[in-house]
């Protein structure tokens, strides 16, 4: 495998959505429990301020999708909405993007928050070498959200 990330580009947001094999797949990549996926939405979110969005490649085939969400007044990132093509996944692609996302982040602080029962996804982060925050942070953080979350943060 010879993965190289590069600028996701509005041309592959119909390849991406269509990544997505249900509803609930959906839900969990991107909290939006639609399929199919409208490429629309995919192509939406690259366009969006502080967000950088890349596609995966092996070997010049796109295998992954993610993005970075840049934080400049906290001085952090987070990574997020990482979707690996179906038939690629458990060849260690999600962790290969999720490193190289947190590489390219550009900021010391690097996070990145995953539902509690994604058990395949939680392996990949923390094989990546993201590491849990700490529960009184993940409680204080997941206040404000729609749905508890797993917290970790990127520490190489």
């Amino acid at each position: 495998m010879a993965f190289t990330l590069v600028p996701f580009t509005a041309d592959r947001a119909a390849l991406v959505a269509g990544w997505v094999r249900s509803a609930d797949e959906a839900d969990r990549w991107c909290s939006r429990a639609e399929h199919p996926f409208p490429p629309e939405a995919v192509a939406s979110w690259s366009t969006q301020d502080d967000v950088a969005a890349y596609l995966l490649l092996d070997g010049g085939r796109p295998v992954g999708y993610g993005e970075v969400w840049s934080d400049d007044e906290e001085d952090e990132a987070e990574v997020a909405r990482l979707l690996v093509a179906p038939g690629e996944r458990g060849r260690g692609v999600g962790k290969a993007l999720a490193t190289a996302l947190a590489g390219r982040a550009g900021f010391d602080d690097v996070f990145l928050r995953v539902r509690p029962d994604n058990a395949v996804a939680l392996a990949a982060y923390r094989a990546a070498g993201f590491a849990d925050v700490a529960p009184e942070l993940q409680d204080e953080w997941n206040a404000g959200q729609p749905r508890p979350y797993t917290w970790l943060r990127f520490t190489g």
